[in-house]
């Protein structure tokens, strides 16, 4: 029982910490209305470069009901493997180490960033640097443990001067991406950045009004929202960001904070 009580203390200090950040004051009464942005945070157009051949896919695993937890497991020790040898994109040349994904496997929610940057290139982790404190902050005030929810990027390299990845290196990595979330099989995915919103196929290239819409990947609903790392430079965003998580968690029949 003490440990219990000692766990819901733990929770409510870390909801009040997030709460403290995005504007708010402990528990609010009421609810606070989003702000609206001033201007869509688009990214700036990148120049391709011819692309490389076009990669051969890798094998997909049989369609069916949900792997069991062993076989879940080789299933994705047999993709990070292959991702560590792969060099399918010029990403492969610049990287220290691939990043495949941390979390826990066998959770009902992933969270699909863009790429590695330094501190995840050095350490062969997504969401090792100041982003991926605030990401876990985040997974916190929604009621996980820091390794609740399984984190994973579109691309497993990570990008020159962490631009974004070019589509030719997104569909490179696409198998491995595709090939992680049939093996989870979350129940909800949050697209962070639109980079992940549009290789999750929620947005077109430059469309606009993309965060905070319900979609779907392969049957499976998808919540895009705000990067983490916008977020730093951007933090009057964040209540809408909170915004799109407690949704997240109402379509997971989570209670809500």
């Amino acid at each position: 029982m003490s440990d219990e009580r000692d766990a819901l203390v733990q929770a409510a200090r870390e909801l009040v910490a997030w709460e403290e950040e995005i504007g708010g004051i402990g528990f609010p009464a009421v609810a606070v209305p989003a702000r609206a942005p001033s201007a869509d945070p688009l990214r700036q157009p990148v120049h391709d470069e011819p692309p490389p051949p076009a990669p051969e896919p890798l094998p997909k695993p049989a369609a069916g009901a949900a792997a069991a937890p062993q076989d879940r497991a080789k299933r994705l020790r047999v993709l990070q493997e292959e991702a560590a040898g792969c060099t399918r994109c010029r990403l492969a040349a610049g990287r220290t180490r691939s990043v495949f994904a941390r979390g826990n496997p066998e959770t009902d929610l992933v969270f699909v960033g863009e790429g590695p940057g330094y501190h995840e290139d050095q350490q062969g982790l997504p969401f090792v640097g100041n982003a991926g404190a605030l990401l876990d902050r985040m997974v916190k005030a929604m009621g996980y443990p820091r390794d609740g929810v399984y984190i994973c990027n579109v691309v497993k390299c990570r990008p020159p001067e962490n631009r974004t990845p070019k589509p030719d290196e997104a569909g490179a990595c696409k198998p491995f991406l595709s090939g992680q979330l049939e093996a989870v099989r979350p129940k909800v995915i949050v697209a962070l950045g639109r980079c992940a919103a549009e290789n999750l196929g929620q947005v077109d290239p430059g469309g606009r009004g993309w965060r905070g819409r319900w979609g779907e990947y392969e049957g499976v609903p998808v919540m895009s929202t705000y990067h983490p790392a916008f977020l730093l430079r951007s933090p009057q965003f964040k209540r809408q960001v909170w915004d799109d998580l407690k949704d997240v968690l109402r379509k997971l029949d989570k209670p809500v904070p």
